[in-house]
């Protein structure tokens, strides 16, 4: 992500014109759609290969809600992941939307990961994952990447794996590792560059990702949110930054409001004597200052909209691009 290489949001993701430079004649390029079902660390993942954070990642599920382009450029290739919400059964407009996103990313990627949990067998979340690209990754690459097998105990890893082997049996290659750990990440995205197609640079060597830093401190707070509240909040959470300021060359005003779905939810996110909104704040704040390099003066307000998943009109308001209406 760079100030000044920011690809707009509407533009359309494959349809990118290359970026021309010299490159050695066996570079490798593409577009390499990360999936599977929530909660299985596929930001963690993505964080892990890009060297920093840019996806936000927390322990709740669904954390990540929309398709985030993250580029990773090397000097014998271009890597475009797509971060993707985790696959499962909408309920609501808000969960069709994320299932739109993700399973969208598939059939135009170049490569598929597959990305389960090894530290639990195999349930009908994964089945769910797996069906869906049974129906629509056809003629697409699949690497199975088994993650967390640091948490297997070491007699049941050979049994969890082979699970897994038979469950997506589609797969051409399949990666155990740990993607807090360098050495199995690195090996998945080897593999994942041998099967890209040779070919150019679409974006600038120092570009990152095609989301700008507004849409990302929403996600920061967001983020924060998530890790310090329960049961149904986390789900009912949406942020909008409504101003994105540079003030000086060293401080950055950054204005959001936190949405909800009850006033029940308010009081929460709000805590008793303002205390926890002040935490979110703290926090986010300082992940927003480590991202754009200066100081930042955080202004949240929290703010209800009833059964805003719900609703067509807010869910637009608040970024999700949902398809046309019939």
């Amino acid at each position: 992500m760079t100030k000044d290489n920011i690809t707009e949001p509407d533009q359309p993701l494959f349809e990118l014109l290359p970026f021309q430079e010299d490159l050695p004649p066996d570079h490798r390029s593409g577009f390499v759609a990360v999936v599977g079902r929530p909660n299985v660390g596929k930001s963690t993942l993505v964080n892990g290969w890009l060297g920093q954070k840019i996806a936000i990642v927390s322990p709740k599920p669904q954390t990540t809600r929309h398709r985030q382009l993250v580029i990773i450029t090397r000097p014998n290739a271009q890597v475009i992941l797509l971060d993707t919400p985790g696959l499962h059964k909408p309920q609501n407009l808000l969960g069709e939307y994320m299932m739109s996103q993700a399973t969208q990313a598939v059939p135009d990627a170049d490569v598929v990961c597959l990305l389960v949990d090894g530290s639990s067998w195999p349930d009908d979340a994964d089945r769910l994952a797996v069906q869906y690209l049974e129906e629509r990754a056809a003629g697409v690459p699949v690497l199975l990447a088994i993650n967390k097998i640091d948490l297997v105990a070491p007699h049941e890893l050979e049994a969890r794996i082979d699970a897994y082997r038979q469950l997506a049996s589609f797969s051409i290659d399949w990666v155990a590792l740990t993607a807090l750990e360098a050495a199995g990440r690195d090996d998945l995205f080897e593999r994942i560059v041998a099967l890209l197609p040779l070919g150019p640079r679409y974006y600038p060597a120092d570009q990152i990702t095609d989301q700008q830093e507004r849409f990302i401190a929403a996600e920061m707070i967001r983020e924060q949110v998530l890790l310090h509240t329960y049961q149904e909040v986390p789900h009912s959470v949406a942020v909008l930054v409504s101003e994105f300021k540079e003030r000086s060359a060293r401080l950055t005003y950054v204005g959001a409001t936190i949405y909800v779905e009850r006033e029940t939810q308010k009081a929460i996110v709000l805590g008793k004597g303002g205390q926890l909104i002040k935490q979110i704040g703290a926090g986010a704040r300082a992940e927003i200052e480590e991202m754009i390099g200066t100081k930042v003066y955080l202004d949240l307000w929290v703010k209800v909209w009833p059964n805003w998943r719900k609703d067509e009109h807010r869910l637009r308001w608040l970024g999700f691009a949902l398809p046309p209406s019939n």
